[in-house]
């Protein structure tokens, strides 16, 4: 008898082992990161540029073509 004859495949589950439940009582967490934070590109986006512009301030700061 092969193996093949014996073998049993089942559906996979990426959050089985009690994960789904781990993950659902983190999302209820009150510090839980709620995408709905930033409904607005545009304001995401100022945001990024802030942190752009403070990165770009440091000293030790350069770009590849600061390089050539």
């Amino acid at each position: 008898m092969s193996l093949f004859h014996k073998l049993h495949l089942s559906e996979v589950d990426p959050l089985g082992g009690g994960l789904a439940e781990e993950i659902a009582a983190e999302q209820q967490e009150v510090e839980a990161i709620r995408l709905e934070e930033f409904p607005d590109g545009n304001v995401l986006s100022e945001q990024w540029q802030h942190v752009v512009e403070e990165v770009e301030k440091d000293p030790e700061w350069f770009t590849f073509a600061d390089k050539e």
